[in-house]
């Protein structure tokens, strides 16, 4: 969608739309001829989207305020905008490529939003597109460890950075391990207060070695998931310092 936007419709067209599609707003004027350059560029590659973006025109010499209120002291002038605030700008003329990646950075990519979809072929597809995509990994090795495919799981986590990945594989490794067994079956239930608890009573417990980080990493993993704001995972952290100090 391209739009002619003024003063007047500038907060109905471009801020509260943003809040649904990132708009982009191509300042111009009719005598500057990089703003001429530009514009089809843009009309092209967001025309190319269709359904992704908005590009929204503003004649700078029209509509002198909006010019002021974002600061505008070249054109042609390019700013991004989402939820209503700027995420990304540039200012001059681009070669048609790098218009394309600027605006793919504000479009969320297929593997994305096969990851959103969050089911084991869409996050199989996203893995195909994007082998580095961590999150798909872990969201996939969840799903195929919860039918008893463990080996699948380890091999989809395999050399995965962050705590999600490694706390899984932790707990995957420690699967059947009757010390633990109660601990992890609380958590499956929805219990993870309870769960914590009883996997930071065995750390606690546990010698220095291998086993023991096994177990941090896996409680790790599941404050991860909570968040760092869950009220819950201020207070098992809390625990886990004492149980590790």
């Amino acid at each position: 969608m391209i739009l002619d936007v003024t003063e007047a419709t500038f907060q109905a067209e471009v801020l509260d739309r943003s809040a649904s599609l990132p708009v982009v707003v191509d300042f111009w004027a009719a005598w500057c001829g990089p703003c001429r350059a530009l514009t089809p560029i843009l009309e092209d590659a967001v025309t190319a989207r269709a359904g992704q973006i908005v590009l929204a025109k503003v004649d700078t010499d029209a509509n002198p305020s909006l010019s002021q209120s974002f600061d505008i002291r070249g054109i042609p002038a390019v700013k991004a905008f989402r939820d209503g605030t700027v995420v990304d700008e540039f200012t001059g003329v681009l070669p048609p490529a790098k218009v394309g990646a600027f605006l793919d950075g504000l479009v969320p990519s297929e593997a994305s939003l096969l990851v959103a979809a969050g089911g084991e072929e869409d996050l199989r597809r996203a893995l195909e597109l994007e082998p580095g995509n961590h999150v798909a990994a872990v969201s996939l090795a969840r799903i195929v460890a919860g039918r008893g495919d463990n080996d699948e799981a380890l091999r989809l986590l395999d050399s995965r950075p962050g705590f999600a990945a490694e706390g899984l594989t932790a707990r995957l490794r420690l699967d059947g391990d009757p010390a633990l067994e109660g601990a992890f079956d609380r958590l499956d239930s929805g219990d993870e207060a309870g769960g914590l608890d009883d996997l930071i009573a065995a750390l606690a417990l546990e010698p220095a070695g291998d086993r023991k980080d096994e177990i941090r990493k896996a409680i790790v993993g599941v404050l991860d998931e909570l968040g760092v704001e869950h009220p819950l995972a201020r207070e098992s952290r809390r625990k886990l310092a004492a149980a590790l100090f």
